[in-house]
């Protein structure tokens, strides 16, 4: 367990099933109070993976009936700052450096996200005091194609005494 939350998530994951999503996205989004405000839910998390979803609902829609573009870029940051911040020693802080969104197509529907980091990364998170790293996300919508394509940049610090 690199961290506190790793632990935490750890504790969740050896909990019946049909209560993990709704523990991991009430752990989530009381801490980090503006995913909250999209209802963005935590489907699964690991240290290596974390997948997410993002209902389309009315607060989260644009003029068009389709998910806002901001609330997208929260999904894609969302999902990639989980998986990485599990993995982040607590004697350092995770940091978003840069966000890149391309977006491809109209999205359809609702949103899922699912970030993934290699074993090669964590290596690099755990063995430095600092660093970057790219975290790769995918969002899908309702057709199972990608309509946005993200990079998302994290680093990592020493905190401060």
């Amino acid at each position: 367990m690199a961290n506190k939350f790793g632990k935490i998530i750890s504790k969740v994951n050896k909990m019946p099933r049909f209560t993990r999503s709704f523990l991991l996205t009430k752990i989530f989004c009381t801490t980090v109070k503006f995913a909250g405000t999209s209802s963005i839910k935590l489907i699964s998390v690991s240290h290596t993976k974390a997948v997410l979803f993002l209902e389309n609902k009315k607060k989260v829609q644009n003029h068009i009936g389709g998910i806002h573009a901001i609330a997208a870029a929260l999904l894609a940051e969302s999902a990639t700052g989980i998986v990485f911040g599990m993995n982040v020693p607590d004697r350092c802080v995770p940091l978003l450096k840069s966000m890149t969104i391309n977006f491809e197509r109209r999205m359809q529907g609702s949103l899922s996200a699912v970030a993934v980091l290699s074993e090669a990364d964590i290596e690099q998170i755990e063995s430095a005091d600092k660093g970057s790293l790219m975290v790769s996300v995918e969002i899908t919508d309702e057709s199972q194609k990608q309509p946005i394509v993200c990079e998302m940049e994290w680093a990592w610090v020493t905190k401060r005494s």
